[in-house]
């Protein structure tokens, strides 16, 4: 049986991502982890991905086909799809987020849609003999199967007129409405405790609606039919990743500006993202510099500095040296924030 196999890439603490401002003051954008509130075992780092719900109800309808079935009705539809495309994508997308989580292998089979046997609308638990298997074929530690994934799609189409006093008109307008209302249900298998170790059932719904002069306009840049099914899948995907690997989330730092002309210096080395010859200079103006207002702004930067290498106390020890020589409440700000980094990752351990 043929794999698709993504490598484990190591934990990355935090990740620079741009800067968004070239003006004073500057801004950085970072990215930091937050911990799973699910996170599996430490023992389990490499998943299996399998897909126990498509059977022969699915279908994989080509998007304008499927498309002119809905406009033949008119684009008012309350129906039930079970599309293929849409099941395959969610499995592929989780792959890709918990791979790119840092925390997990994963494997996805060629023959991803296995057989299973039903009850009501949710497969069976899937046989500890069949979640062995599938461990030593793959050489994963647990099994992520998907138990069950249902997608209604409801439509609406309408006209309505409106009226302009500007030129004392009256204009038709088209609008449409389409809601994609998705149910999955993720099942974790552990095969060295023969126990289903995460049971998650999520149910959400993706809405979207627009409107323009004509249907052919709105129709236009409306989103597919098929289009909403897939979206569907990978936010089923995104529900599920941030509850069992790490997310990450957006926050700001400050690069404090001064008019001495070796920080102006490191200034513009930050602005071609050389960090370390810009560290190399505030260092040498942490020292050396006669202005405790320039010697405290070149010990903030370096706390910030610090901080985007992962090195969290060192950037502690920079932030009380900036402190120290003189105060200003960002550096009391920032240095709250850090102690917070500090707790943080030391839950990631």
């Amino acid at each position: 049986m043929n794999t698709k196999f993504r490598k484990f890439i190591g934990f990355l603490p935090l990740m620079l991502l741009m800067v968004t401002s070239c003006t004073t003051p500057k801004y950085i954008t970072i990215e930091i982890p937050q911990k799973a509130k699910q996170e599996l075992p430490e023992r389990i780092q490499s998943l299996v991905l399998v897909n126990r719900t498509v059977d022969d109800s699915y279908t994989d309808t080509a998007a304008d086909t499927l498309q002119n079935i809905f406009f033949k009705k008119g684009f008012d539809v309350d129906t039930v799809i079970h599309d293929r495309q849409s099941a395959d994508t969610m499995l592929q997308a989780l792959g890709q987020l918990l791979f790119e989580s840092g925390r997990y292998d994963y494997v996805i089979p060629v023959d991803r849609f296995i057989d299973h046997e039903k009850n009501a609308f949710l497969s069976e638990t899937m046989p500890w003999n069949e979640v062995k298997e599938l461990c030593d074929t793959f050489n994963t530690d647990a099994v992520l199967s998907v138990d069950m994934f249902t997608t209604r799609v409801i439509t609406n189409f309408n006209r309505d007129t409106y009226y302009n006093p500007a030129d004392d008109a009256f204009y038709e307008m088209v609008k449409a409405q389409m809601a994609v209302v998705y149910e999955t249900l993720f099942r974790i298998y552990d095969p060295s405790e023969d126990k289903v170790i995460i049971r998650e059932y999520q149910r959400d719904t993706l809405y979207w609606e627009d409107g323009a002069g004509s249907a052919r306009e709105l129709f236009s840049h409306f989103t597919t039919v098929k289009q909403g099914l897939s979206e569907a899948g990978i936010a089923a995907a995104l529900d599920f990743s941030e509850k069992i690997s790490t997310v990450w989330y957006r926050e700001q730092r400050q690069i404090l500006s001064d008019k001495d002309a070796q920080m102006t210096q490191a200034e513009n080395l930050v602005n071609s993202n050389d960090w370390p010859s810009a560290m190399e200079i505030w260092k040498k103006v942490a020292a050396e510099s006669s202005s405790k207002a320039t010697k405290s702004k070149a010990a903030f930067n370096l706390a910030v500095a610090y901080e985007l290498q992962g090195n969290v106390d060192e950037a502690i020890k920079w932030g009380l040296e900036s402190y120290n020589t003189m105060f200003r409440q960002v550096t009391y700000d920032y240095l709250e924030r850090l102690k917070l980094r500090r707790q943080e990752l030391e839950k990631l351990k």
